[in-house]
Formats: C-alpha cells, structure tokens, sequence
C-alpha cells in the first residue's frame, strides 16, 4: 500500500520556530516529527511513501532523499501555493494506483494503528476521542458510519475528532475536483468527504494513541512521549565524577563533563559539550552541536541544534530554535505565582508550566530575564539585564 503524508505547510502556529524550516521538520527526541511518523508506517508494513512538499521543501528532500537509507522508496509531489488540504492531496493525482493511506505530517501514530487503518474498507477515517474536542473538528458517527464532520466550535457536538488519518480510494480526485473554495479560501479535504458522508460511505478506525503536534508547546508532550521508549545509549565520552539516572542517550563525540548530574530520560545529540556542573532533568532533548555549560539546568525543554547555553543558565519547559546563545546568567522562568495557565501571546498553553518558544539565532545579553509565555522571534538581538516578555518580533534589537 502506499502512504501519503502532507508536509507541505509552514505551520505558521508554530512561528518562529517554522521561519527556516517546515513544521515537519521540527525534532521530537532529536528526530524530525516526520520520520517518527513514517517509521511507524514502515514498522506497519508500509515502505512506499509520497511526500506532499511546499514550504522549504529543500529540508525534507535533503534529509530524507530517495528513503532508501532508511528502508523506504520516497516520492514527492509539490504543492506551490497553500490553498488547503484537498488542494495538497490533489498534488499526488496520477501517482496513487490504489487505495492508499493519507496522513498529515504533524501528528503522532503508533504502527499497531497505522496496520489497521490500512486494513480497513475504504473510505475510512481515523478518528481519536479527546478531552478537549473544541480544538478539533468533530465527528458524529452512527455505528461506524460517519453522520457529519463539523469545524472547530466551542460547543462541539461530541468528543470523537478527525485525527487526520484516513485510507482512501482514487475516487477522492473526482470529487476534489469538483469543490469549490471554502470560506477561508481553501479546498478542504472535509468538504470532500462529505461526499462519502452523504452516501453513507464514510466509516471510522478508533486510534488507540494519537497526538497532535500543532502549537510549539505541543512538542514538549509530544517530545516526552517520546523518550518514554528511551534506550540508553553512551556513544560519547563521559569523565569521572558524572552521575546518569535513567535513560541517557549520548551521540558520537560528544562529552558529557566532570560533575555534571543528567535525570533521564535524556537524548544528546553528536559533538555536543555538556558541563562540567550541569544539572539536565527529565524529558529534555539536546540537538547536535550544542553546549550546555558550567552550573546551567536544563529542564523538559527542546533544544535544536547549534545552540549555546554556556554559564549559569536555567531553560525550564522551553522550545529553543538553532543557532542561539545565552550569555552568563540568562534564564526563562517556566511558573507564574498565581498558578495559573500560562499564555503565550493570545493562545492558553494549557499547562501551569511553560517556559519561552525561542526562534533560530537569538542572542542574549548576560542576565537577562525571560518571563514564561514569551515568544522571541528568529534573529533577535536582548540586550543584557533586560526583562522580556510577551511576543518579539523578528530580527528584533530587544532592550536597551
């Protein structure tokens, strides 16, 4: 069977970690969120793949190239303009010759789901019961057979959601088609399907797992479900007088020094310099590259690649982009006093402890202060001894 997966769009929730890359491309345990999809697939059965690619699209085809490095064939398809779901499927047109798997690339699957799914009768959809379904569109089912698909509203007509996954039949091009554009401007995949719910034909597939990766606090869940699986691994060097607790993963030439004390679980990247006298905490991935120096504590956070965090440092749950550097004493608090939910910019988190979404190549100054729930655009420039907050815009000199 063939699997497309959508990985087209920028992902603009997730700016400004999406201004060099797209979302897809994001790492969950140091891998983008992508592969862990598709090797799922692959652990499923699947090793055909037809990558939809739009935005950046030069990160996915050189990361992943032909697949055969990593068991898979890969095509790809492009979608020029971003002009919805249905318009991304259509981009496959003529390169599907049966039935097939659609997937969007930003959601976590486990392959006992992605196996039944592909075993089902299609048209099916997969679909996952959630605690808070007004951020999802909602499904009403009769039995299996879908009844109706319904946008996010605040008051939604059930707790089953469209999970993004669904095995589908070349039909669907047909019927694509023929749709015209939806109010927000785009062709939607649901108006397609509505097709199938009007003639009954629509079923469902419940998940038994699913996350969705769609705000970048989303990737701390998603990152810590991860490493739940964590097998320790020391490919590094790691000196004397270094407690490890848990799982621990080390990449090739890095080195982990004297003093420092790592909870698990815990993923290091290759070439990274941690300590001496670091304190990293649970569910914290480190990308390759990176320096985590003397008495800084890295807590549940995401650090991509190239980054600095070199002296007295605290990053507690935190998405921190590539290439930035923390000058001596800088730290980003991660709890308001009040307890309660923090918000980044307009958009509740839903979680009492959030540190700082930080964009690709940020500089700071020496002691400056990060309140939780800021969002520091790529390219920013703090001042030292300044207090940020709130939402900073791209390339930003911030502070005095």
């Amino acid at each position: 069977m063939e699997c497309v997966i959508l990985a087209a769009g920028e992902g603009k929730r997730m700016r400004p970690l999406t201004t060099s890359r797209p979302k897809v491309m994001l790492p969950l345990a140091n891998r983008p969120m992508i592969e862990h999809l598709m090797n799922s697939a692959i652990k499923a059965g699947i090793t055909d793949f037809i990558f939809v690619v739009g935005y950046h699209e030069e990160a996915v085809r050189e990361y992943f190239g032909d697949g055969s490095e990593f068991g898979a064939n890969i095509r790809y398809a492009v979608q020029r303009s971003q002009r919805g779901t249905a318009d991304a499927l259509n981009a496959v047109k003529g390169l599907v010759s049966d039935d097939f798997l659609l997937l969007n690339g930003d959601m976590v699957m486990n392959a006992e789901d992605i196996s039944g799914l592909s075993g089902a009768v299609s048209p099916c959809m997969g679909v996952f019961k959630s605690s808070h379904p007004q951020d999802y569109g909602v499904i009403t089912t009769e039995g299996k057979r879908v009844t109706g698909i319904f946008e996010k509203t605040s008051e939604p007509k059930g707790d089953l959601i469209n999970a993004g996954a669904y095995l589908l039949e070349p039909g669907i091009f047909g019927i694509i088609s023929n749709l015209e554009l939806s109010e927000r401007g785009e062709f939607e995949l649901t108006d397609a399907l509505m097709e199938y719910v009007s003639t009954g034909n629509l079923t469902t597939y419940a998940l038994s797992e699913w996350g969705d990766v769609g705000e970048p606090w989303n990737l701390l869940d998603a990152n810590a479900a991860m490493l739940e699986n964590l097998e320790g691994n020391i490919e590094g060097e790691v000196e004397d007088f270094v407690v490890l607790k848990g799982a621990v993963y080390l990449g090739k030439g890095s080195t982990i020094r004297s003093g420092t004390y790592i909870e698990g679980p815990c993923v290091i990247g290759e070439n990274c310099t941690v300590g001496p006298h670091a304190y990293i905490r649970g569910a914290t991935s480190i990308g390759d590259n990176c320096h985590v120096g003397h008495s800084s504590e890295l807590k549940n956070s995401v650090i991509l690649p190239d980054t600095k965090i070199p002296h007295f440092n605290y990053i507690g749950d935190s998405v921190i982009g590539s290439k930035c550097n923390f000058g001596a004493g800088s730290k980003i608090a991660n709890l308001r006093h009040d307890k309660r939910d923090i918000m980044a910019g307009d958009r509740n988190t839903k979680r009492r402890k959030f540190g700082a979404v930080v964009g690709d190549g940020v500089l700071f100054g020496i002691n400056s202060s990060v309140n939780p729930g800021a969002i520091i655009g790529s390219g920013a420039a703090i001042a030292p001894c300044t207090l940020v907050e709130g939402k900073i815009s791209d390339n930003t000199k911030y502070g005095r």
